[in-house]
């Protein structure tokens, strides 16, 4: 077309790009619509309307690892996610997990905006597996137990008084201090040192641990306890394989089955064909449970589905607030 710019003439130029600091992300998230968010979630990856490619990892010996997490969802931004996984990360007072989000125009490919994703990460997975107590727990259940007094215990203890009318929920940790500290936070919550006793009356089991090895025995598991497990820490993890043998076992994904980083330590040798994508069932019903005896696991692995729907969130809220930070790239 006349007067159109070639290509060798046309430069990105400045643009605006919304900046958003961990401080900003907490602020701007709100749960129960990320709750929401997540359920809905988990049935359009079902119904295969979200595009969710494969993970690449660079691995740095000795050190740690970075995965890559792209998602969309037509309609809305582009979300890639760099998670960044150091273990030795907490002995210089930084978290052993450390994310960036970047939002990119779904019509132009242009960056809309930068985020902190760390804590995405940590709200995004305890209310992944918040929707499962939601659609997996006994409608009667009153008594949950958190496994873990750190980011992911913190988080749990926070959303789960969202979608169930807990009486009491009892926090645990390896440092008992840690327990009673978080515990504090929250009315309903009492610190517990007897975690043996506390499984046996729990109706509802999150582990939320950075254990290597399984936290809790499988004979202390009752029948009709729903149990969720988020925690990642090869090479065995914090979930019982004994344990996983006697529940119905949901996941986010069948990528679940493949090994660590991309799937889960506990699953590694178990057959993907044991394991209801939670999504799929989604499809069927609204309450996945078959009966008030049966235990039900849900073992998250992390996939970037709750990584958008919880970026676009805060994105979303933030313009609405006319948030102003913004940088010129």
């Amino acid at each position: 077309m006349r007067g159109q710019k070639s290509a060798a003439e046309i430069r990105k130029g400045e643009r605006p790009v919304m900046i958003l600091s961990e401080a900003d992300v907490e602020r701007f998230t709100e749960p129960k619509e990320l709750i929401g968010g997540l359920l809905e979630g988990f049935r359009q990856v079902a119904r295969g309307e979200m595009q969710i490619p494969p993970r690449p990892e660079i691995n740095i010996p000795g050190k740690g690892f970075m995965l890559s997490m792209p998602a969309w969802l037509p309609g809305g931004p582009i979300m890639v996610k760099m998670v960044n996984v150091f273990e030795g990360n907490n002995l210089i007072d930084l978290p052993n997990h450390l994310a960036t989000i970047v939002l990119f125009d779904q019509d132009t490919g242009n960056t809309l905006c930068v985020m902190d994703g760390t804590y995405v990460t940590g709200i995004r997975t305890a209310a992944s597996a918040v929707v499962s107590v939601k659609v997996l727990a006994r409608a009667q259940a009153k008594v949950a137990t958190v496994v873990g007094a750190g980011v992911q215990g913190r988080e749990h203890l926070r959303l789960l008084p969202l979608v169930k009318d807990f009486e009491k929920i009892y926090v645990s940790s390896l440092v008992h201090e840690d327990a009673v500290r978080l515990a504090d936070m929250c009315s309903i919550a009492e610190a517990t040192d007897d975690l043996e006793a506390a499984i046996r009356q729990s109706d509802v089991v999150c582990l939320a641990t950075h254990s290597y090895q399984p936290v809790i025995e499988s004979s202390w598991v009752q029948d009709g306890t729903h149990v969720s497990s988020v925690g990642y820490a090869p090479p065995n993890g914090e979930l019982s394989v004994e344990l996983i043998a006697r529940g119905r076992l949901f996941v986010e994904d069948l990528c679940a089955f493949e090994p660590p980083p991309v799937g889960c330590a506990e699953l590694v040798g178990i057959a993907p064909a044991s394991g209801l994508v939670i999504g799929k069932e989604l499809l069927k019903a609204d309450r996945l449970r078959l009966s008030d005896t049966e235990i039900t696991i849900y073992k998250a692995m992390g996939i970037a589905m709750e990584d958008l729907v919880a970026a676009n969130n805060v994105y979303q809220r933030a313009k609405r607030a006319d948030h102003s930070i913004t940088a010129v790239f």
